[in-house]
């Protein structure tokens, strides 16, 4: 059985508003007089809580690793209480999901993102029930770029390993699919654009409209 495995953050969704805002709330309550910028720093939100908090602690002279390990899980309370109040789906991203549903295709998700916020996040959007499988960053003792959550994101899915791929948009999502021996698709809408082209992946995409094609020529 063909699967497909999405990553959320950057690929499905754009969740880089309210990341940020959870990281400039954690700014305000330390007293430091720095903020990210939902835009000119979605690429470092889309890195996760700990890349945040170290960038704005580096802009505000103020980093260290223990400070940014002991504001980690208030990020994340942070986080969980307003995580669908920016975020968007993509465009055509889950008409991509339901056309490859039709399909016969298996569909999951492979995030870097804590199990119980993808979860809370994607029940929020109105899209759980469309994926077989939800696969976090403490789902498993390991995480992304390790392959072994995605080969648990196709097999909870119901899918073949050996008949799956990988739809990204991080030089993670690639080192992923090459650890575990399967095609890459990147999408260039995500914040590093064109430049996941220098990453060789097996597929590129400009829009959700292009998948169906993409995964048939790599998937058959």
């Amino acid at each position: 059985m063909r699967a497909v495995i999405f990553d959320l953050d950057g690929t499905l969704a754009d969740t880089s508003g309210d990341l940020i805002a959870a990281a400039n709330r954690c700014f305000e309550s330390m007293g430091q007089g720095v903020r990210l910028d939902p835009v000119a720093d979605a690429h470092t939100a889309f890195r996760g809580a700990r890349a945040m908090l170290g960038l704005g602690l580096r802009r505000a002279e103020a980093f260290d690793t223990d400070l940014v390990e002991s504001w980690y899980p208030r990020l994340l309370g942070f986080y969980d209480e307003a995580i669908d109040v920016h975020t968007r789906l993509y465009p055509g991203a889950i008409d991509a999901v339901r056309s490859l549903r039709g399909a016969g295709v298996r569909v999951g998700i492979c995030t870097n993102k804590p199990e119980a916020l993808a979860q809370t996040l994607l029940a929020r959007l109105g899209v759980r029930d469309l994926f077989g499988s939800v696969i976090g960053a403490d789902t498993l003792t390991v995480r992304k770029p390790d392959p072994a959550p995605f080969v648990a994101a196709v097999r909870r899915a119901g899918g073949d390993p050996a008949r799956s791929l990988l739809v990204g948009d991080t030089e993670t999502d690639r080192k992923t699919a090459a650890a575990a021996g399967v095609p890459c698709i990147l999408v260039t809408f995500g914040p590093d654009g064109d430049a996941v082209n220098a990453l060789s992946p097996e597929g590129l995409i400009g829009d959700f409209g292009a998948l169906d094609a993409e995964v048939a020529r790599l998937l058959g």
